[in-house]
């Protein structure tokens, strides 16, 4: 199984923290966050990790570098448009690496190794299965899902708050058929008006509404992961990587 990681961003929000280092590389634990990610993939089995590079990437080359896993292949492909354009453009970049199963996971969503082992553990319920988490209540911030019986209706920030059933937690998995269906939606996107400004997720949301049942969701609700977008955020993921660390993972 392949994994491939979007890391391109600089992480604007949490400056001055990020002014010279890319998000990805923020220390948790004794760890930056992108070797967290690493390790959780390969405990469950990825052997092939691709990182999608922006700001920057000599430094994250150098940390994947500093990596080292038996059995696991780490390498990068470099986003040159990461000031210019969002995340679809980072997938853009990396389509030619979507030839086969794979997993997308999102730079900033610190994830622990039970969820990976979660997200590959059955067969996909669909073409493309999208990892959702369930709470009480959601914020603006928050990619909010509307889903029933296992299949995705539609994906974004701004669904009504009466619609929504679940958010993404930025891990998705792909088919073959999945990979080549969703290539297909990223390349019509791009040649839109508004194409660079675009979040990948907004082509999973094209893709549910209108291909039938392509796209799935498998819930890990219990499970321990945090998107790290602003201060706050940071604390709670320290606190998550100490218990981590602390429990041998």
């Amino acid at each position: 199984m392949k994994a491939i990681i979007l890391s391109a961003g600089q992480g604007r929000r949490l400056l001055p923290l990020t002014a010279e280092t890319p998000k990805c590389l923020i220390p948790f634990s004794g760890k930056p966050l992108l070797e967290w990610q690493v390790r959780s993939l390969a405990s469950a089995g990825v052997t092939e990790i691709v990182v999608v590079t922006g700001f920057e990437a000599a430094k994250v080359d150098a940390a994947l570098d500093a990596i080292k896993l038996s059995g696991v292949s780490l390498r990068t492909t470099h986003n040159p448009f990461f000031e210019l354009a969002d995340n679809l453009a980072s997938c853009w970049i990396a389509r030619h690496e979507m030839k086969q199963p794979f997993l997308i996971l999102n730079g900033d969503t610190l994830i622990e190794p039970e969820i990976s082992k979660a997200v590959l553990a059955d067969p996909p319920v669909a073409p493309i299965t999208v990892t959702i988490d369930r709470k009480g209540d959601y914020d603006s911030d928050d990619m909010k899902v509307r889903d029933k019986d296992g299949r995705l209706f539609a994906i974004g920030k701004t669904l009504p708050l009466d619609l929504v059933t679940g958010e993404s937690i930025g891990c998705l998995r792909f088919t073959d058929e999945g990979a080549k269906i969703f290539v297909a939606e990223i390349e019509r996107l791009l040649r839109s008006e508004d194409g660079l400004k675009r979040w990948y997720l907004s082509a999973i949301d094209g893709i549910a509404r209108y291909h039938g049942e392509v796209v799935g969701v498998r819930s890990i609700e219990g499970k321990e992961w945090s998107e790290l977008d602003f201060p706050a955020d940071l604390d709670r993921g320290v606190a998550m990587t100490d218990g981590w660390a602390k429990r041998g993972l």
